[in-house]
């Protein structure tokens, strides 16, 4: 007699589950997306087992004092900035994402540590969508070590697993998950429901054998995975490779991390022989003129561990519309109308009629309220046509009373702009250093009417 299978069925578009077919998603009112996934499949199941991989859990209780805290032993890549965003290197066992815009550099950054892991580790490097000739030639291009990497053109994930078990390699590469699929799996490769099984089948194997697995993700049009967003729950950690189109500098930032800070940021330059890290990023991003506009400021954000200087620019210019304009690239439109609704009320300094320009230099975007301070001042530098001084530079909170609030970590910003050459700072009182800083003049602030006088 035939094995039953049970069937599920799952939405294309949110990947929520049902029992039986309807027109209608009843989670987001999407039509016609629902698709029949089987479970329990025989197939999938035995080529787990034919290598003593059962995939049941272990059944025992144990009290959570008595478990052993012994640490786990990191594989290093050899990389600073890809170990940083790791939390420091690999973990046997875990499950990485890393996704990007198409030509950001994910299958490029992968093959160039995955060729200097293979030297001492076992290596296995998944292509899908592309030939191994195709991989072979790029990697010839980066005059990268290839004589140890193992490479496989395949899209079964039960081919992958098969191959895997057989060669056992410590660490895996799969390129990418979107053309992944399984043959139980009726729908189409990329669709919610492939991704989400072939990603648990790839995890399984990995979390079972100890293997590092390191999966390459699409993003949509809005910059998030492609695929269910319980991908982003089943991986350890999620990371993204942004670009933009003017700059040949990519940034790898960790947005989840089960073994180490989220946030992180890593710094690479695209050059002919691949990427190359950048050991001190807030370097590139302060590569000012000689002669600095209105509008130019330096102000010290906090990216995970560690602090970055850029360069914020603000343009204000009378508007001939109805509506004037309040454009932001690298920070968030909604706290710039906020800060200048502040700055009118607290300010005394009205730009209702004017057009606001706010541009973080170098791509890199400020997700942190420290910015705030700085983005007025620029604003206020612009607005009167008065440049401020190449040696200052300016991090704190705004409140929608005036005040100016403490940021975390202040020492260490300002410690990082002295390294600069930084001579002046304005910052929360908050944050005033208890000594004097050797070579900075620290100017702390408690209202927004005090940060503007100093400037004047």
């Amino acid at each position: 007699m035939a094995k039953q299978k049970i069937s599920s069925y799952v939405c294309n578009d949110c990947g929520a589950d049902f029992n039986k077919w309807q027109g209608q998603c009843a989670e987001c009112g999407a039509w016609n997306t629902l698709t029949e996934l089987r479970i329990g499949s025989s197939k999938n199941s035995s080529v787990m087992r034919n290598a003593g991989f059962s995939g049941a859990a272990n059944g025992s209780i144990s009290v959570l004092s008595e478990i052993m805290l012994d640490e786990v032993p990191r594989i290093i890549t050899g990389s600073v900035e890809f170990d940083l965003v790791l939390g420091g290197g690999l973990v046997p066992g875990s499950c990485i994402l890393v996704g990007g815009e198409p030509g950001a550099g994910k299958s490029t950054l992968l093959l160039q540590h995955l060729c200097s892991l293979a030297q001492n580790h076992k290596s296995l490097y998944v292509t899908g969508e592309e030939s191994p000739q195709q991989v072979a030639m790029r990697a010839s291009r980066l005059e990268l070590p290839s004589d140890k990497l193992q490479i496989m053109a395949e899209t079964s994930v039960e081919a992958i697993c098969a191959a895997a078990i057989q060669y056992q390699p410590k660490i895996l590469v799969v390129d990418s998950i979107q053309v992944m699929h399984l043959d139980d799996v009726a729908s189409a490769p990329g669709s919610v429901s492939q991704v989400r099984e072939s990603a648990a089948m790839l995890i399984r194997y990995a979390k079972e054998t100890n293997t590092v697995l390191l999966l390459v993700g699409h993003v949509t049009k809005d910059g998030v995975i492609a695929g269910p967003k319980v991908l982003e729950h089943m991986i350890d950690c999620s990371m993204m490779l942004e670009s933009s189109n003017d700059s040949h500098f990519r940034t790898l930032r960790c947005n989840k991390n089960r073994f180490g800070a989220i946030n992180e940021l890593g710094v690479f330059a695209m050059t002919d022989k691949g990427l190359r890290e950048v050991p001190n990023p807030s370097a590139i991003f302060l590569q000012r003129g000689d002669e600095v506009a209105s509008g130019s400021l330096v102000m010290v954000i906090w990216e995970g561990t560690r602090p970055l200087l850029v360069e914020l620019q603000a343009l204000v210019d009378p508007s001939h519309l109805g509506n004037p304009r309040r454009v932001t690239v690298g920070l968030d439109h909604n706290r710039l109308a906020m800060l200048l609704a502040v700055l009118h009320r607290h300010g005394g300094l009205m730009v209702g009629d004017q057009d606001v320009f706010v541009n973080v230099v170098g791509g890199v975007k400020a997700l942190e309220t420290s910015a705030d301070l700085a983005l007025i001042l620029a604003v206020i530098s612009s607005f009167r046509d008065r440049p401020l001084p190449r040696d200052l530079v300016v991090f704190g909170e705004v409140g929608l009373s005036g005040e100016i609030r403490p940021v975390p970590n202040g020492q260490e910003r300002l410690r990082e702009a002295v390294k600069h050459g930084f001579k002046r700072a304005v910052v929360p009182a908050g944050n005033a250093p208890k000594k004097a800083i050797r070579g900075m003049e620290v100017i702390a602030v408690r209202k927004l009417t005090d940060a503007i006088e100093a400037l004047d």
